[in-house]
């Protein structure tokens, strides 16, 4: 005996059951399935060029500007060759950018907790053989602020690598590109700011 209405379908009916269940159980997993979109990003490595790193004590102020930015891990820092290497996942700190932005968007990061004292630049691509480190004597106040001042005139000049600032030892220096600068143009470039080039400071 035929139990089913004669305009009525049994394939229609298994049909929209399926329907109903397959609906049923996507929604049941639907949480998971947001969740999955959720995955935490690629975290990447990179090394960069930073600026403001003007003595071996000022690793430690770059440590603690990095507490303040905790999307980022500081795994390591040359001094030598004033260079920082960072890991964070840059797809979700700067989604859709272009990655040759990445490096301009972490030195606004980076200098927006430390007052602008430090930056970051491109790795130097230059090797180091065929640098070339210079000495200049120079007085002046040793206090942090002025030591930043005089490292800054001759960190932003077009061929130096890597400098540093030490009133109290009574010296400058530069790692420098020969083909692009020199001594005497470093030199000129600090006694425009008020700098004692050429003199030591006294005991």
């Amino acid at each position: 005996m035929n139990w089913w209405p004669a305009n009525y379908s049994k394939h229609g009916e298994i049909m929209r059951i399926q329907t109903l269940l397959v609906t049923l159980i996507a929604t049941a997993f639907l949480p998971h399935a947001c969740f999955a979109d959720d995955k935490p990003g690629k975290v990447e490595r990179a090394t960069y060029r930073v600026t403001g790193l003007f003595a071996p004590e000022r690793e430690k102020d770059l440590r603690a500007a990095f507490e303040d930015l905790p999307e980022f891990k500081l795994v390591a820092v040359n001094f030598a060759d004033a260079e920082m290497t960072l890991e964070f996942d840059a797809a979700k700190l700067f989604p859709k950018e272009k990655p040759e932005r990445i490096v301009e968007l972490v030195d606004q990061k980076v200098r927006s907790v430390t007052h602008h004292t430090f930056g970051v630049k491109p790795r130097r691509t230059v090797p180091r053989d065929k640098l070339k480190e210079i000495v200049i004597p120079a007085a002046g106040l040793d206090c942090k602020a002025c030591c930043l001042a005089a490292y800054e005139v001759i960190a932003n000049i077009d061929g130096v690598y890597q400098a540093t600032a030490s009133f109290k030892e009574g010296r400058i220096t530069a790692l420098l590109d020969p083909t692009k600068t020199d001594k005497s143009k470093l030199e000129e470039a600090l006694r425009k700011r008020g700098v004692d080039v050429g003199k030591a400071r006294k005991p």
